[in-house]
C-alpha cells in the first residue's frame, strides 16, 4: 500500500503488507483499520448529500488501484441491527441488487470465515468475483467486518467472470445513539484491469451512494424480515450456531494480485442502459423484494 511522504495514514492488516502466509487478523489489525476509516489527510471528497460522503483516493504508484471511502448517518437503525445485516448472506440476497452469487465456505475461528462473492459490474464491463477471508470484532457499542483476498484450492478463477482482488475492504459501525449509528465502508480493490475513467467517476459520485442508501433501506426493513427467517439464528453473534465446516488456515495462500490475468476495459464505453438507468439497472430502485 503506497503512501505519500507527508501521509500519517496508518498500515492496514499484515497481509496487506505483503504477508505470504495467511492470518486472521488481530486486535493490532483491527484498531488500523479503525484510524484508516477516520483519517482525513490524503482523502479527496467527491460526492456529500443528504447524510452520505464519499471520497477516493488514487494510489500513487497504481493508477489502476483506486480506494474508496463511503460514510452514511443512520437514523432509526441501531449499529447492531446494521451489524445483522451486514453478516446475514440470505438477506443480501434479497436487497443487494449487484449480487450474482454469494455464499460461506468454511469457519477458520469463532470470528473468521472464507466466502465467495460474485457481483455484475456496469455494462459492457465483465462481471467479477472474489474469494475472501473474512473476520469481524465487536468494540463496545462499535462494530469492524473487514476481508481481504485469498486462494481455496476448490474455487479457482472462472472462465466467466473476472477474480478481483480484494487488498483491504471492510465496514466501521459506530453508535451515535440507541437507535442510531454512521457507517463507515472503506476498499482497496484491484478489480484486475485497466478501467475506464467514467467506471471511476460513477463508482464514487453514483454507484456507491446509492448502495449506501439501499443498504439503508434494508435496515429499515430487516428486524421485520428476520422475525419470519429464522429469528434466532445468528452464528456471527453465537458460533455454536454455525453450519460451515471448519478449516485449517494452511489450506488457504494470500491471493496475489500480479498472478491474475489483467483485463485491458479501458476504451470500453458506458452502455445506453446504463446512463439511462433501465430496467434492472443501476438506475433501477426497486425494494419489493424485501418484502
Amino acid at each position: 500500500m503506497e503512501k505519500s511522504a507527508a501521509s500519517t495514514e496508518p498500515q492496514g492488516p499484515r497481509p496487506v503488507l505483503g504477508r505470504d502466509s495467511v492470518q486472521v487478523p488481530d486486535d493490532q489489525d483491527f484498531r488500523s483499520f479503525r484510524s484508516e476509516c477516520e483519517a482525513e489527510a490524503g482523502w479527496n471528497l467527491t460526492y456529500s448529500k443528504a447524510g452520505v460522503s464519499v471520497w477516493v483516493q488514487a494510489v500513487e504508484m497504481d493508477r489502476t488501484l483506486h480506494k474508496i471511502k463511503c460514510r452514511m448517518e443512520c437514523r432509526d437503525v441501531p449499529a447492531e441491527t446494521l451489524y445483522d445485516v451486514l453478516h446475514d448472506i440470505e438477506y443480501r440476497k434479497k436487497w443487494d441488487s449487484n449480487v450474482i452469487e454469494t455464499f460461506d465456505i468454511a469457519r477458520l475461528t469463532v470470528n473468521a470465515d472464507v466466502g465467495y462473492y460474485s457481483w455484475r459490474c456496469p455494462k459492457p464491463l465483465k462481471n467479477r468475483d472474489v474469494i475472501t477471508l473474512r473476520s469481524w470484532l465487536p468494540m463496545g457499542t462499535d462494530y469492524i467486518i473487514m476481508n481481504y483476498s485469498v486462494k481455496h484450492p476448490k474455487y479457482p478463477p472462472r472462465k466467466d467472470l473476472v477474480r478481483a482482488v480484494s487488498i483491504q475492504t471492510g465496514y466501521l459501525i459506530q453508535s451515535t445513539g440507541p437507535k442510531s449509528c454512521v457507517i463507515t465502508y472503506l476498499a482497496q480493490v484491484d478489480p484486475k484491469g485497466s478501467l475506464p475513467k467514467w467506471v471511476v467517476n460513477k463508482s464514487s459520485q453514483f454507484l456507491a451512494p446509492k448502495a449506501m442508501k439501499k443498504m439503508y433501506k434494508a435496515c429499515v426493513k430487516y428486524p421485520e424480515w428476520k422475525q419470519k427467517h429464522q429469528p434466532h439464528f445468528k452464528p456471527w453473534l453465537h458460533p455454536e450456531q454455525s453450519p460451515l465446516p471448519s478449516l485449517a488456515l494452511s489450506e488457504l495462500s494470500v491471493q496475489h494480485a500480479d498472478s491474475l490475468e489483467n483485463i485491458d476495459e479501458s476504451a470500453v464505453t458506458e452502455s445506453r442502459e446504463e446512463r439511462t438507468g433501465g430496467a434492472g439497472g443501476e438506475g433501477s430502485d426497486d425494494d419489493t423484494s424485501l418484502t
